[in-house]
């Protein structure tokens, strides 16, 4: 792959500017390690985050706002319009005229001012409070919260975006534990209303800044905010009217109720990870087409049936010892696998050292079967990082390229990886792009937070230098005619935590790339791969056509799953010419 485009981070984000709010500390969910010491390290103004997509604008989250981008050329992508509006990672998602953010950070504000909440004159803060004896191992204490405040927010705003240059909230609908992240759903037999689920992950907020909050222990406080997601109903003719309509229990024991039921935290034994307590959701990955959603969810992954939106059931939950903690989800096109990344380090550590286990930090790939999970192997990108490079598992989107599962992937300073996991058992690497540290001598926060395919190219957000766009070049695993047919897929919206399913058109791009596939796999002898050649170059009769359809699919149950998949796809293509 091959980087086009470059765009630093404008006035408002970049290094330097008064408004950029300060980096969060290091044990805030994805920022750090918990219980590990803060290093200093330089700073690159405020961190770019995830995107979204929609018509020929991109659209790109920061701790300090959202910027838009016209993508309409992306080899020459130019910035819209900035909309400063600090708290938190700002996630960020789009559907028609509406713009969602997340906002989890203390600064946030309901009217996007970049003053900050101030604290009260004189203000001591209260003592910390003591270690809790029956805490995993080096976890820390709860920070405790600054004094309630009515201007906070902490929650998802919602934005009319029919005028971009004039990006206006519409509603902004408070939440106790905030949004690190969020997950639009749109709901097939709803087409009034969207849902949007709520990952919080911060400390939950006391009930004199927003009623009806509580944490602690369920064992003791059966309203606790702790150990669940919320849902908020979005109306389309009235988004201003926007509200949470459930906060389902997604982790309960299946068998007892008990709210805790899942990974309670700590060491898995001798030489494993210490995995955090399972009490929420870092992403949340939908995947309408099938009905189900695969939850990255702090110390399980998870699987959700969907079929209700507002009232969503786990019907699956796995652990694994060489995660830390479970931070994103992608599934293949065809629902057969789920890909789960494991952020060990929390991101700002650097974890793929040569030093660093080949387990730890990584995908995790599995079989989805029948409503279960199974794992099959794990991937991490292959070239060793530097110490002074943060690199862990991140965020990615599947690359259309027909026959295949392939994944492009932000891996931090580590740069991006594209990786092929057709074979569940056996991914590896077919491209990847990294230009270095950000700093040699000292650590710093940078590098590639996440990395999407849309309509033909590759975006990324880097966290340090703005934003990438990618477009990919022909090598020994990828021909150009695959790149080809990749680019014959469409969108014109793009969230990728509300996975679209891919569909292909039946035309001779999208041939030609299975013929290559079959080709590279030795599924096909070398003169069927010239007589494919040239009845697509030649469009000779229907008859040929015919018959090398019937051959394929005559073949195809004796050839590996994969190609046996290839070849039915080819030959409904040559029948659909023959006709």
């Amino acid at each position: 792959m091959v980087r086009i485009a470059t765009l630093p981070k404008p006035p408002g984000f970049a290094p330097g500017d008064a408004t950029a709010p300060p980096e969060p500390p290091s044990d805030q969910p994805g920022r750090g390690e918990p219980g590990s010491p803060r290093r200093p390290g330089v700073q690159y103004g405020s961190t770019n985050s995830d995107l979204a997509f929609s018509g020929n604008h991109l659209f790109v989250g920061n701790y300090n706002g959202i910027n838009f981008y016209d993508i309409d050329n992306p080899a020459k992508t130019k910035l819209r319009t900035s909309l400063v509006c600090p708290g938190g990672q700002g996630d960020v998602s789009v559907y028609g005229r509406l713009l969602f953010m997340s906002a989890e950070a203390m600064n946030g504000r309901t009217d996007c001012g970049t003053q900050g909440i101030p604290l009260p004159p004189g203000y001591k803060p209260p003592p910390p409070p003591k270690p809790d004896p029956a805490a995993p191992p080096g976890a820390r204490p709860p920070r405790q919260p600054p004094p309630p405040n009515p201007d906070r927010f902490r929650g998802v705003r919602i934005f009319d975006i029919s005028d971009l240059t004039r990006p206006r909230q519409v509603a902004a609908v408070q939440s106790c534990r905030g949004s690190h992240t969020h997950t639009l759903v749109v709901d097939p037999n709803d087409k009034e209303n969207v849902y949007i689920y709520i990952s919080g992950t911060g400390p939950v907020r006391q009930a004199e800044e927003l009623s009806n909050c509580s944490g602690g222990d369920p064992s003791t406080n059966p309203d606790t905010a702790l150990f669940r997601i919320d849902i908020i109903k979005v109306p389309l003719a009235h988004p201003e009217q926007a509200k949470i309509v459930s906060s389902p229990r997604i982790f309960s024991d299946e068998k007892t109720g008990v709210m805790n039921g899942l990974w309670k935290g700590g060491t898995h034994g001798e030489g494993t990870q210490t995995t955090s307590l399972t009490d929420k959701c870092h992403d949340i990955t939908v995947y309408s087409a099938i009905g189900l959603a695969a939850g990255a969810c702090s110390g399980n992954g998870i699987l959700l049936d969907i079929s209700d939106p507002k009232n969503p059931k786990r019907i699956d939950a796995v652990s694994d010892p060489n995660y830390a903690f479970w931070h994103s989800a992608n599934f293949s096109n065809d629902g057969t696998k789920v890909l789960f990344t494991d952020e060990w380090g929390g991101g700002a550590q650097p974890r793929c050292r040569e030093s660093d286990p080949m387990h730890w930090g990584a995908d995790a790939i599995f079989t989805l079967d029948k409503g279960k999970l199974t794992l099959a192997s794990y991937y991490k990108m292959p070239a060793a990082q530097t110490d002074t490079e943060n690199c862990v598992a991140h965020n990615g989107s599947l690359v259309p390229i027909p026959g295949r599962d392939v994944l492009v992937q932000a891996w931090y300073q580590g740069g991006i990886s594209i990786v092929d996991f057709t074979d569940a058992a056996h991914p590896f690497e077919i491209a990847y792009f990294d230009r270095g540290p950000i700093d040699a001598a000292k650590r710093g926060m940078g590098g590639q937070w996440s990395t999407y395919w849309y309509n033909g190219h590759i975006y990324g957000a880097e966290i340090a230098r703005g934003v990438d766009v990618f477009k990919l070049v022909p090598n020994q695993f990828l021909t150009q005619n695959e790149i080809d047919a990749a680019g014959q897929v469409h969108f014109d919206e793009l969230n990728v935590q509300n996975q679209p399913k891919i569909a292909w058109p039946s035309n001779f791009i999208v041939a030609r790339a299975y013929v290559d596939q079959l080709n590279r796999s030795g599924a096909l002898t070398a003169q069927r791969i010239a007589a494919l050649t040239a009845v697509m170059a030649d469009r000779r009769s229907a008859g040929q056509l015919q018959s090398l359809a019937a051959g394929l699919e005559k073949d195809a149950p004796a050839a590996k799953p994969a190609d046996g998949q290839r070849m039915r796809a080819l030959a409904s293509i040559l029948r659909s010419y023959s006709k």
